[in-house]
């Protein structure tokens, strides 16, 4: 109802509340924008916060897995086992850079204020995950595969390696500085409470772990089926 040029709202009980012509409720006023703008501003410095620690874990993991390398046949079994652990952080960070990336293409606003990657690790971006888990998959595909495929499936391991290799060399340079800034940020207690959440994603990491070592030990019970294909097929 309009009273002398001002919106009219009938509240609970017969009183009646008056807002400027044009203007929303209280309750959908300016107030409430704000508020939901800084809830927005927290779901993507969280899901920032989360990729980065994230990304901290998976370099540790990495170069683990990465010192197998240097000997995997003397090391075959832990470079296995960390690189089915390597797994599900693997997809947490798949799904985190994901949400970030379709919520920038979607519009929110929250995200084109964040803004996009550097052009050059926004292209490597999809070509670093498809080979990423073509990598990671490959692998565990030696586990469970029956022997005539072995071959086949390694070339497709070590090919997919000396691709992701370069890639990620790059990914990862590109992204050190913001890991580094962003990753402590909810484990120390003089940052951890300016973005809300922070216990969610530490479990989420820790969960993500936790699944990664079931899994790892999981699969080493298949060793024996690679092993036992002869000495060629583990080379």
């Amino acid at each position: 109802m309009r009273v002398d040029g001002r919106d009219e709202t009938w509240l609970p009980g017969g009183s009646r509340r008056l807002g400027r012509s044009g203007s929303p409720p209280e309750e959908y006023g300016p107030g409430t924008q704000r508020r939901g703008e800084r809830r927005a501003n927290a779901g993507v410095a969280g899901n920032a916060r989360l990729t980065a620690a994230n990304a901290a874990v998976l370099l540790v993991l990495l170069a683990a897995e990465g010192v197998t390398i240097l000997r995997v046949h003397q090391l075959l079994s832990p470079h296995v086992f960390i690189g089915v652990v390597l797994i599900p952080p693997v997809l947490l960070k798949v799904a985190s850079t994901t949400w970030r990336f379709a919520r920038y293409y979607a519009g929110a606003p929250a995200h084109r204020r964040k803004g996009p990657p550097p052009v050059l690790l926004r292209l490597l971006g999809p070509v670093v995950v498809i080979l990423t888990l073509v990598l990671l998959f490959s692998g565990v595909g030696l586990l469970l595969v029956s022997r005539p495929w072995l071959p086949l499936l390694l070339k497709v391991h070590k090919a997919s390696f000396v691709l992701w290799f370069g890639v990620m060399t790059i990914h990862v340079l590109g992204h050190l500085g913001e890991v580094f800034r962003l990753a402590p940020r909810d484990w120390l207690r003089r940052t951890r409470r300016e973005v809300t959440g922070a216990g969610a994603r530490q479990w989420l990491i820790a969960a993500s772990l936790v699944a990664g070592v079931l899994l790892g030990f999981l699969l080493l019970s298949h060793m024996g089926h690679w092993q036992s294909a002869g000495p060629g097929a583990s080379q």
